[in-house]
């Protein structure tokens, strides 16, 4: 790996790595390496659906192939870094493919990012390029990919999905294309399996998100180890329809782990059950992974006889959020397909309930480490472990979590002890099976459908909003969401304040929707736990009282 204590990688101690390597985990091999394995193999089998687009493995390795040769040719080199916002689309998928072959490390950011967080995640990988889409849903994601390199040291290139109109800008689709030569050239770049692959996004529980470092030896396991848990093979057809950007949809086993093994997949833009229910049907996929809030709209499309259920579904992968007992149950009787459990995390521990489970374990729990190498330990307060089935936090080491986010010292101190040990933050107890049941986190976070929204990073932007005197941001129960933001504010004194207000000035600070307020309760004041702390608790209970 570079020089980890320049760049901000952490890397596993070298006892620990000869460990898996020993093990056959790491093949010491970078990811890019298997794009023309999988050509050779499968040659003129498909392997990427979008829409009409339809690509064979022998097309997608040469246009990533090709993608990668003219970003060397516009100044990328191996080792640099550049930020990814696309949805979901064959341009998304030969880009992250060609910088696995180039050996630049995408940062994965998500199509809800706005200014806010795209400044701050450019600034803080020093990107040299980033990657938008033109217009999507509305908003002109190319004037901010503009901002965001104006605000960004080194970086100077624009990556376009659709017509370059400005100077720097790069048009991803003529990127793609096929180039003679391309392939001797980047196959003799020194990339290496200890290498960053992808730079991908914590949950952000303690302010903006973290950035995790994944190498190509930790990442291509992690899409391998969970691929050969699955099941996957040449008959599989996955369906992506989560962002692409997250750990879940493209690789566990997800978009890499359908490649490895001769499956398709099939990408859409939106989990919306009218989109992708007959896209399911119409394309028969076997396979797909969503959050509890999209499984239970699937789950009541078509048990209210709007849609059939896709026939073709064998797998429902469930995760990224804990899944109620009472939607798991209705899953298999109404979609006709199986249900596995996923509780994992970008940083690494994969637990997935294995295809075999007995009912009462695959429907209470979720799920076990997916690795032989994987160590966990779940303990009290006082950092010893608790009795079995007892509830404690959860601490994780392993072959595919790294060690430490990437430039950030001082939260690594809190994150990880001493000897390697990750604090996952969530609270877990082990059930008699010796799968996990995950009880809640221990952090300050609110879970909107998957998606991880930091109280603490909503409470300094609600700061700034006029009128706003104390606040404090926290999650309220949602049938379909899992939760949702709501803002407790104590107003300045003859300050009106609206929710209407409250979301437009964040907007206005380009803050992702996801994160924005959907509940506002103005109260007098803000209730105080003993040793002085805003009591979140004494809040919630308030706040579901008065939504």
């Amino acid at each position: 790996m570079h020089d980890t204590d320049t760049l901000g990688f952490v890397p596993w101690p070298p006892e620990a790595a000869a460990r898996y390597r020993r093990a056959g985990y790491w093949r010491g091999r970078p990811l890019g390496d298997y794009l023309h394995e999988w050509a050779d193999r499968y040659g003129d089998r498909e392997a990427l659906t979008d829409g009409e687009v339809r690509l064979s493995y022998r097309e997608l390795a040469d246009r990533a192939d090709g993608c990668a040769a003219r970003l060397m040719n516009a100044g990328l080199a191996t080792g640099d870094r550049l930020l990814v916002q696309l949805p979901n689309c064959w341009e998304y998928v030969v880009l992250v493919l060609a910088c696995l072959r180039l050996g630049a490390a995408p940062v994965l950011a998500l199509p809800a990012h706005r200014g806010h967080e795209l400044r701050y995640l450019a600034r803080l990988a020093e990107v040299r390029a980033v990657a938008v889409p033109d217009v999507l849903a509305g908003f002109d994601h190319r004037a901010l990919g503009h901002e965001v390199l104006a605000a960004t040291a080194g970086a100077r290139l624009l990556l376009v999905a659709g017509p370059a109109t400005a100077p720097g800008e790069q048009d991803l689709r003529r990127l793609g294309r096929p180039l003679a030569g391309a392939r001797a050239e980047l196959d003799a770049l020194p990339v290496t399996g200890s290498d960053v692959a992808v730079l991908l996004l914590s949950g952000g529980t303690t302010g903006l998100p973290k950035l995790i470092a994944r190498t190509h030896d930790d990442y291509e396991y992690n899409a391998r180890a969970s691929a050969e848990l699955c099941g996957l093979g040449q008959d599989t057809v996955y369906l992506a329809a989560l962002p692409a950007s997250h750990n879940f949809p493209l690789a566990c086993p997800g978009i890499l782990g359908t490649f490895m093994n001769g499956g398709r997949v099939v990408l859409s833009r939106s989990p919306d059950p009218d989109r992708v229910l007959p896209l399911m049907s119409a394309e028969g996929v076997t396979v797909t992974a969503v959050v509890p809030a999209v499984a239970q709209r699937w789950v009541d499309a078509v048990a209210s006889g709007r849609h059939p259920a896709p026939p073709g579904l064998r797998l429902l992968q469930v995760g990224g959020a804990r899944l109620a007992p009472e939607i798991a149950g209705r899953i298999g009787p109404v979609l006709g397909c199986g249900l596995q459990q996923v509780f994992g995390m970008a940083e690494g521990l994969l637990n997935y309930t294995r295809l075999d489970d007995p009912d009462e374990v695959l429907l209470e729990t979720q799920g076990r480490p997916l690795s032989p190498g994987d160590e966990i330990r779940i303990v009290g307060q006082d950092g010893e472990p608790v009795p079995p089935g007892e509830m404690g936090a959860l601490l994780t080491r392993g072959p595919y979590t790294p060690r430490g986010y990437f430039r950030a010292a001082e939260h690594n101190e809190r994150a990880f002890t001493p000897d390697g040990w990750y604090r996952t933050g969530d609270v877990v107890r082990l059930h008699p099976s010796g799968n996990l049941m995950v009880a809640g986190r221990d952090k300050d976070m609110i879970n909107r459908g998957g998606e991880k929204i930091s109280a603490e990073e909503v409470e300094s932007l609600l700061y700034r909003v006029p009128g706003v005197s104390r606040v404090a941001a926290v999650g309220v129960p949602d049938d379909v969401l899992g939760e949702r933001v709501c803002a407790v504010v104590v107003p300045e004194p003859e300050r009106e304040i609206t929710l209407a207000g409250v979301r437009a000035a964040l907007a206005g600070m380009e803050v992702a929707r996801f994160k924005l307020p959907e509940r506002l309760l103005l109260v007098e004041d803000l209730p105080h736990t003993k040793i002085g702390k805003v009591d979140k608790a004494a809040l919630r209970s308030l706040a579901v009282t008065h939504t």
